[in-house]
Parts: structure tokens; sequence; C-alpha cells
């Protein structure tokens, strides 16, 4: 998989490049729902996480921040999940924030998925309000990965390999 890899980091890049040199079409508002467009800027609000406590925006800035869409009944997930909880656990020292969003129908059944997993990454449960303050792209997992000034470096739709999620370190 190397050269899909390096192509989407290609991609990436020239999407970026392509942003900063003002194509319009790049510039124009993303879509309600829409993957976001590298170069772009979320609005990330404040949280209750599924442990009771709370997500501040406060909190990843100067930071990266790993924006990862998930569901306990999602197989694609509880195939990533495991890595994005290892990217958590060996990287959360090293500036990267992290916050996990459930889409599941109700928190319970995520939080206890959590639980169950032993799994450490941050995580709230996409209530109505939050899906109008940061809608869900299209597909499960969603990764988005916003670099240090805020904007987003990544956002892939789908499934990461466990070196894609190894890769995010390179970010920091």
């Amino acid at each position: 998989m190397p050269q899909a890899h390096s192509r989407r980091r290609a991609l990436a890049q020239a999407g970026a490049l392509a942003l900063a040199l003002g194509a319009p079409a790049l510039r124009a508002q993303q879509p309600k729902g829409a993957l976001p467009a590298p170069g772009s800027r979320l609005a990330v609000p404040a949280l209750t996480l599924l442990d009771g406590s709370r997500f501040v925006p406060a909190q990843a800035e100067g930071k990266v921040l790993v924006l990862y869409w998930w569901a306990s009944w999602c197989p694609f997930c509880a195939l990533q999940s495991p890595h994005m909880d290892q990217l958590w656990r060996t990287q959360s020292a090293r500036s990267l924030a992290f916050l996990g969003l459930s889409i599941d129908k109700t928190a319970a059944p995520a939080a206890a998925y959590l639980r169950q997993k032993g799994y450490a990454f941050p995580s709230a449960w996409v209530s109505p309000e939050v899906e109008r303050a940061l809608p869900r792209p299209p597909g499960l997992p969603v990764t988005v990965v916003l670099g240090r000034d805020g904007r987003v470096a990544m956002a892939e739709a789908g499934q990461l390999f466990p070196e894609d999620v190894a890769d995010i370190a390179r970010f920091l």
C-alpha cells in the first residue's frame, strides 16, 4: 500500500498548494458534511466527553488535533480504533490532542464500548447539537488532522491502515 499512501499524500499536498495559491474551487466553502479541504479551518466546539470530563478548544491550541468519527457498531472502526488508541497513548506527550466523536444513537453504547475495549482516547458523543456545530463528513470512520495552526492537514474518509495512523505523528 505504499503507492496508495504516497498518492494520498501527494494529492493532499497538491490541494494545500492550490489553496495557498488561491485556487477558487478549493477556497470555496465546503458543503455541509463534506470532507474539509486541506488548509481550511474547522470550528471545534467545547464538548462533554463520554467519561464526564470536558474538551475545551483551548486545550488543542498550538497542538496537532486529531478528530476521529467512529461508532461502536462500525466494523471498519473496530479495525482502526486500536491504532488510534495507540497513537493517542504514544503521542499525547508530544503535543497531540485527540477528540473521538462517536456517532452511536446514544452515548451509552459508545461509553460502554470504550470501557470494554480499554481505549483511553478522549471521546464525545455526537448529539444533534454537536452535529449542527461540527457536521460529520461522509463515510466512517473519518479522520481529520488539524495542524498546530488549526488548519486541516489531512482528511480521510474510510478505514486507515496501521501505517497510515502511525504516520499521523509526522504532523507533530
